[in-house]
This record gives C-alpha cells, sequence and structure tokens, in this order.
C-alpha cells in the first residue's frame, strides 16, 4: 500500500471528551457524599494510612462498576439505541440535583465528619469497597454521566468507556488521595473559618451546574451504532 494511502487510527475518545470527562469527575468528587465523608472521617479519626488504605478499597470498587457498566451498555447501545437519551438525560438531571445540594441553603460541607471506630487494614480496605459499591453516586457516574461523552461514531461504546472512565477513576483517587494526606489540617483550618466551607460549596455547585447546561443541549442526540 503507497505511504500516501497509509492512516493512523484515531483514538477512542476525543480530546474534548476527555477534558469534559475530567472536569465533570472533578467537580463530582469535591461532591460531600458517602466516599469523601467515609475517608475524610478515617483519616482524621485513625490518620493517613487508614485513608489511603480506604481509598484503595473504593478504587477497587470504581473499578467493579466499570467493568460491569460498560459491558452492559455496550449491549443496550447496539440493542436499544433510543436507551442512550434516556441514560443522557438522567446524568444531566443527577448533575443538576448534585449542584442543587451543594448550592442550596444548608448543603454539606466537604469536611463535615462524623466519628468511627478504629479499625483494622483488612476491614478499612473491606469498607472502602462496600461504600463505594453502594454509593447511589458512583453507579449513577458509570450508567448516565459517561455515556453523555461517548461517540459512537468514534469506535465501540465499551471501549470509550472504559478509557473515560479510568479518566474518572484517575482524577478520583487522585483528589481523594490529596484529601485524605491533607484532611486533619484541612478540617481544623475550616473548622475556623466556616465562610471557607461555604464558598468550596458554591464553586462546587456552580461546576455541576454550567457542566449539566452544557450536556443538557446534546441529550436529544441519538446514538447511530
Amino acid at each position: 500500500m503507497p505511504l500516501a494511502q497509509l492512516t493512523l487510527p484515531s483514538a477512542p475518545v476525543s480530546t474534548a471528551a476527555v477534558l469534559a470527562m475530567a472536569l465533570t469527575a472533578l467537580a463530582m468528587v469535591l461532591t460531600p457524599g458517602p466516599n469523601m465523608v467515609y475517608l475524610v472521617s478515617r483519616s482524621i479519626g485513625q490518620g493517613r494510612t487508614a485513608g489511603l488504605v480506604s481509598l484503595a478499597g473504593t478504587g477497587l470498587g470504581f473499578v467493579v462498576y466499570l467493568l460491569m457498566a460498560n459491558l452492559g451498555l455496550a449491549v443496550v447501545f447496539v440493542a436499544v439505541p433510543w436507551l442512550f437519551i434516556a441514560f443522557k438525560a438522567a446524568g444531566v438531571l443527577y448533575l443538576a440535583h448534585l449542584a442543587w445540594q451543594a448550592l442550596r441553603p444548608g448543603g454539606r460541607a466537604l469536611f463535615e465528619v462524623r466519628d468511627v471506630p478504629r479499625d483494622s487494614p483488612s476491614r478499612l480496605f473491606r469498607m472502602g469497597l462496600l461504600t463505594n459499591l453502594l454509593n447511589p453516586k458512583a453507579a449513577i457516574m458509570y450508567l448516565t454521566l459517561i455515556p453523555q461523552f461517548i461517540d459512537p461514531q468514534r469506535g465501540h461504546p465499551a471501549v470509550q468507556g472504559l478509557v473515560l472512565g479510568s479518566v474518572q477513576i484517575a482524577v478520583s483517587l487522585t483528589v481523594n488521595a490529596l484529601i485524605v494526606l491533607a484532611a486533619g489540617t484541612v478540617a481544623a483550618f475550616l473548622a475556623a473559618r466556616p465562610s471557607l466551607a461555604t464558598v468550596q460549596r458554591r464553586i462546587t455547585g456552580t461546576l455541576l451546574g454550567a457542566v449539566a447546561l452544557l450536556l443538557a443541549r446534546e441529550v436529544p442526540v441519538r446514538a447511530r451504532v
């Protein structure tokens, strides 16, 4: 084959999709939820090592959801393409819900934690895994938000889902690890400055709301596989 006719294979996902997924994952990981409350509580109450062990369990939970959701979604997109629109709409509504939870009066700040008993490393890992598997935010992330960024014309939806899910996991674990390492110091700092916690909530809520509005325009676009 002449050199001029050779073409390089395109990436499974676009740069824009990766950046949008990373932004969404960042906004979501900064929104307080079961994972965040558990990890910060462990880090403050039992030390950084306990927080990181718990985070490892949380990471495994993300991988389980990623594999299960993408294997199932690949079949769904092929068999019932119109469900793609429903998934996208659900994802937008969920983002809007998270934005409201962060912006509403009396919303929960990032470092509001509860007391937890001290546990062994194996139990910390299992509890991190279980907390994530039972976390509705994690489930909805893979079932409704990742499809927002999938373009069926670029290739198999499952491959794109795995790439985008890997981006989400990388962002989530990186941010959570930094929060775990700094939890004790930051919690004491914010306890003396409650207005900063309010600023954090407003920034997070605004980011989530902006992403929801941007993605709402794409909801009517049907999957073509």
